[in-house]
């Protein structure tokens, strides 16, 4: 259910440019972030769950942290 929503928004999901910088270092990547983290909440064995005002997208060997409201990928970090 909640995988939808963020499906359904996709076009929505972003991130602030301290958080471009933050992704990256967090997950040890240099490529864009939000294409990235888009790619992995597409993946068929991601899980997303929804805790307070957030959606966390688990997924391979990563947790994304997205705003239910903004649809802004606040942080991403390695398991």
């Amino acid at each position: 259910m909640h995988k939808e929503v963020l499906i359904k928004n996709i076009d929505r999901i972003h991130t602030t440019e301290m958080g471009v910088g933050r992704i990256q270092k967090n997950l040890g990547i240099s490529e864009e972030p939000v294409s990235y983290c888009i790619s992995k909440l597409k993946q068929e064995n991601s899980v997303v769950k929804k805790e307070g005002k957030n959606y966390y997208v688990h997924v391979d060997d990563c947790i994304i942290t997205i705003n239910s409201s903004s649809f802004t990928i606040i942080t991403a970090h390695k398991n």
